[in-house]
């Protein structure tokens, strides 16, 4: 049996205004993402991968279309960029837990002990580096019971222990929940992930296997002429 779809874009469309010209970033997208898959998303610079994140975190909304979410899905972890940076990273945590109802000690003695970032922790978040800043929301996010987890380029810092645990949380979150992935860091994303997405000119395809996005994503970046960023 198919396992039900977490996810399911139904003829999205998003864009934005660049140097007066509307460019659309994802256009007329559907697609249904299978729940308990952590997912590789690849795509080159500007493809629009953190906006179809921030589509699917519900962070943004469609010009056209509708995505239908089946259970709860996480903030975009990506640096901390959601954070106050006046705020302590403990202080940070504490407001997380808040805002998803659940218990703040247990939280912040999680992601305490999880980023290992010493006194830094109890410090003012405009103090830290982005490695640092990247350690706090992943654990935040990994501290917390989504069904679906949205990671963009956090998991790629710390020294080889630091990533090890990283995978391994992940990995024992992805028994339970699903996942889709961003990294520049091929290698990163055959360790994390099991199948895989590719976004190009505004269409996303579905791979059931992550090596085979690789491939996919490697032969459109040398057969194709690279875009500016946007």
């Amino acid at each position: 049996m198919t396992p039900p779809a977490i996810i399911e874009l139904d003829n999205v469309t998003k864009g934005f205004w660049l140097h007066g010209t509307w460019r659309a970033v994802i256009s007329g997208l559907s697609l249904s993402l299978p729940t308990g898959r952590a997912l590789g998303l690849v795509g080159r610079n500007g493809a629009g991968k953190t906006t179809l994140l921030d589509l699917v975190a519900g962070t943004l909304r469609p010009d056209s279309g509708r995505i239908h979410r089946r259970g709860s899905v996480s903030f975009p972890v990506g640096f901390a960029a959601g954070f106050h940076r006046d705020l302590s990273g403990a202080q940070n945590i504490r407001f997380v837990a808040r805002v998803y109802g659940v218990d703040s000690d247990a939280l912040v003695a999680f992601v305490e002990d999880f980023a290992e970032l010493g006194a830094q922790f109890h410090a003012p978040l405009r103090s830290y580096s982005s490695g640092m800043r990247a350690r706090l929301g992943f654990g935040a996010a990994m501290g917390l019971p989504f069904d679906l987890y949205l990671i963009d380029e956090a998991t790629a810092v710390g020294d080889a222990q630091f990533r090890s645990k990283s995978r391994a949380l992940f990995r024992a979150r992805m028994r339970a929940a699903g996942g889709i992935m961003v990294s520049h860091n091929m290698a990163e994303l055959r360790k994390f992930c099991d199948a895989g997405l590719m976004l190009d000119q505004g269409r996303l395809w579905y791979f059931d296997q992550i090596d085979e996005a690789i491939r996919a994503h490697e032969d459109m970046t040398r057969h194709a002429p690279a875009k500016a960023e946007g």
